[in-house]
C-alpha cells in the first residue's frame, strides 16, 4: 500500500501551523491521515524533497506552495513525497497460498461458462503485489491461457505507478519474499536491477485510482485485493471505501485484506470466510 512512512535525520522543521496544513493537504488529496506524532518524519521527508528540487530550505518550499493552486504539480509532488510504498513479493505468503489452493480454483470453476476473470489489486504501490498475482496465475493456472483475464492494479501515486510500469527492482527489493526459482523464471537482469519479464508485465493493467475519491466505472470484480490500505484512513473514509468495494464486487466475488484488517464492525455487507491462516470476505447473502 502507498501510505505514510518514515525518513532519516532530524533537520530544522516546519512550524506547527505549516505542518498541519501539509498534513491536511495529504488528507484532502488521498484520505491518508498522518498522526501528529509523525511530524518529525514530515519534516525530514520534505527537507530531502526541498533539497532535491532546488529549494533553499523548507521555508522556500512553503512559500512556493502558497503561490501555487492546490491542483498544481508542486502540491502533488509534496503529497507523493509523504506517501511511501510498503510492499513485498507474495506478501505474508498465506493469502497467496489461499489464492492458489482455494480462492482461484473456486472462482475458475464458477466462471467456466463465461471464461472471464476480473481481478483488482488496489493500492498496489510499486507493483510487487499485482506482479506476484500475475506470476501465480501463469505458474499454476495454465487453463486460463484462452480466457479473458483482466488484472487491474491501481494506486493514488503517479510516482509509484511509474515505478510499477518500469517493473525493475533492486536486489534488496527482490530479496523481500521472492523465491529463487521464480526469480529465474520470471525476471531478467537489467544492470544492477531485475526486471519483470514482458510476459508477466502484459498481464497487469496499471491505473491511477484514488480510493478516497470518486471511483471510476469498473466491471464487477471477481477478486479484490485491498491489503494494508484501510489502516491509513480514518473511520469514515474506511466505511466509504468498503461501501464502494461492495458495489464493485461480484455477488460471489472475494475480498482479501491485510493481516489484521477486517470490514467487520465497519460494513455489515461482508461476511468472513476462513481458510487456514487466511480470512477472506464475501458479500452477505
Amino acid at each position: 500500500m502507498t501510505g505514510f512512512g518514515g525518513g532519516n535525520g532530524a533537520p530544522p522543521g516546519l512550524d506547527a501551523t505549516e505542518r498541519a496544513r501539509v498534513c491536511a493537504l495529504v488528507r484532502r488529496r488521498t484520505g491518508v491521515v498522518i498522526a501528529e506524532d509523525k511530524g518529525y518524519l514530515v519534516d525530514a521527508r520534505l527537507t530531502t524533497f526541498a533539497s532535491r528540487e532546488g529549494f533553499a530550505g523548507l521555508a522556500d518550499l512553503v512559500d512556493a506552495l502558497h503561490m501555487e493552486p492546490e491542483s498544481g504539480p508542486l502540491h502533488r509532488a509534496v503529497v507523493e513525497t509523504l506517501l511511501i510504498a510498503e510492499t513485498s513479493w507474495f506478501r505474508d505468503i498465506h493469502p497467496f497460498e489461499s489464492l492458489r489452493t482455494r480462492v482461484l480454483p473456486a472462482l475458475i470453476e464458477r466462471r467456466a461458462r463465461t471464461r472471464t476473470l476480473d481481478l483488482w489489486c488496489a493500492a498496489c504501490a510499486t507493483g510487487q503485489e499485482p506482479y506476484s498475482l500475475a506470476i501465480l496465475l501463469l505458474e499454476h493456472f495454465p487453463q486460463l491461457a484462452d480466457w479473458r483475464v483482466r488484472l487491474v492494479a491501481s494506486d493514488v501515486s503517479l510516482t509509484m505507478l511509474e515505478r510499477a510500469r518500469d517493473a525493475s527492482y533492486s536486489a534488496l527489493e527482490m530479496n523481500r519474499g521472492l523465491p529463487a526459482p521464480l526469480l529465474v523464471r520470471w525476471f531478467e537482469k537489467a544492470g544492477e536491477r531485475w526486471r519483470v519479464r514482458e510476459v508477466v508485465q502484459r498481464q497487469v493493467e496499471l491505473r491511477e485510482i484514488n480510493l478516497a475519491g470518486p471511483w471510476p466505472q469498473m466491471p464487477a470484480m471477481d477478486l479484490i485485493l485491498l491489503r494494508n490500505a484501510l489502516i491509513y484512513f480514518d473511520i469514515p473514509t474506511r466505511k466509504a471505501v468498503l461501501r464502494n468495494v461492495a458495489r464493485r464486487l461480484h455477488p460471489d466475488g472475494v475480498l482479501l485484506m491485510g493481516a489484521g484488517e477486517s470490514p467487520v464492525g465497519l460494513d455489515d455487507a461482508f461476511v468472513p470466510v476462513t481458510d487456514g491462516r487466511t480470512v477472506s470476505f464475501r458479500l452477505a447473502a
